[in-house]
């Protein structure tokens, strides 16, 4: 997978995006910066639980960083998977790339709400336009590559479609640090693993596997025992091979919570632990994601944000970290 080339503010290209979800379609006029950051704080806010819960122990002046990023990452997404053919889902991605580019060379003929939202972000937090594209060229993969053949080919696909968001979050946030980005990546790989295995059954009825084949094969698991979704002991053994690589990466990715602010420590931490109880949910099933799909119970998610609460109001009487422009040199 590689980045598309720059765009070119000669080249005509349409950015209406028909055939999206009529919630993604270009408005006619420009939307007002407010008007496009409460477009990008809605969608960000409802669309998924998840990260509204995570943006709290943020701090208030972040979070429309935040949101625009989310919105972003949501809409091109949904560019790629909430369309009806894959031929139309193409053409939106290059097209959305398109006025990515644009936003980035010529901010002031940008149109969606979710670019007119990014400019600050992208002034103001310094952000560079490669994590962006990366994100897209992951769900145009999508569209041709279903089968992952490797643990290698899943850890490449996370590269592109995971690694950038968790680098997103340490850039808004003010860190620019190798070594923090390699931690981010673990724990980013790590639950976009999690959520891979956790997902068979409804993948498999998509047409797409993202258990590595090398992997099956060394467990003796086939496609059509997927598809029959017959369990055994086979497909068992499998599994916990599997969890117990993700809790691994995430393990190491943990880390970074000693390196980072108290908010972004209480953040990540939150992140890196939604990604244990997906393991527990796996595991408290006997390993059987043929069966159905594992779900995190809601007193678990109230456990983890408790513990949230709890490591935020901890962190406050230890002494502070180093600021982020200090980790970042």
């Amino acid at each position: 997978m590689s980045a598309a080339a720059a765009f070119s503010p000669e080249s005509w290209f349409e950015d209406s995006l028909l055939g999206a979800p009529p919630l993604y379609l270009t408005p006619a006029t420009r939307p007002s910066l407010a008007e496009a950051q409460e477009w990008c704080k809605h969608l960000a806010t409802t669309h998924y639980e998840n990260f509204h819960v995570a943006t709290f122990f943020l701090p208030a002046a972040l979070r429309p960083h935040f949101h625009s990023v989310y919105a972003f990452c949501r809409t091109s997404d949904d560019l790629g998977d909430e369309v009806a053919d894959t031929a139309t889902a193409t053409r939106l991605l290059a097209e959305w790339r398109a006025m990515l580019h644009q936003c980035f060379s010529h901010p002031e003929n940008s149109k969606h709400p979710v670019y007119v939202a990014l400019q600050p972000s992208i002034q103001q937090r310094s952000l560079p336009i490669q994590p962006f594209d990366d994100l897209i060229s992951a769900f145009e993969h999508d569209q041709i590559h279903t089968h992952h053949e490797s643990i290698a080919s899943l850890e490449e696909y996370s590269r592109y479609s995971a690694n950038p968001v968790g680098r997103l979050v340490l850039l808004v946030s003010g860190y620019h640090s190798e070594e923090l980005f390699a931690l981010s990546d673990d724990i980013c790989t790590g639950l976009q693993l999690a959520n891979f295995y956790q997902d068979v059954v409804e993948d498999d009825a998509r047409g797409r596997r993202y258990l590595p084949a090398d992997v099956m094969q060394r467990f003796g698991v086939t496609d059509e025992q997927i598809h029959a979704r017959r369990f055994d002991t086979n497909f068992l053994a499998m599994m916990k091979f599997l969890v117990d690589d993700v809790r691994a990466r995430l393990l190491v990715g943990e880390r970074i919570v000693d390196l980072v602010d108290r908010d972004l420590a209480a953040t990540l931490s939150l992140f890196a632990k939604g990604g244990h109880a997906i393991l527990d949910a796996i595991a408290a099933q006997g390993y059987d994601t043929l069966r159905s799909r594992p779900v995190v119970t809601k007193s678990a998610k109230l456990q983890l944000l408790g513990g949230a609460l709890l490591g935020k109001a901890g962190a406050i009487l230890r002494p502070a970290r180093k600021p982020a422009q200090e980790l970042s040199k």
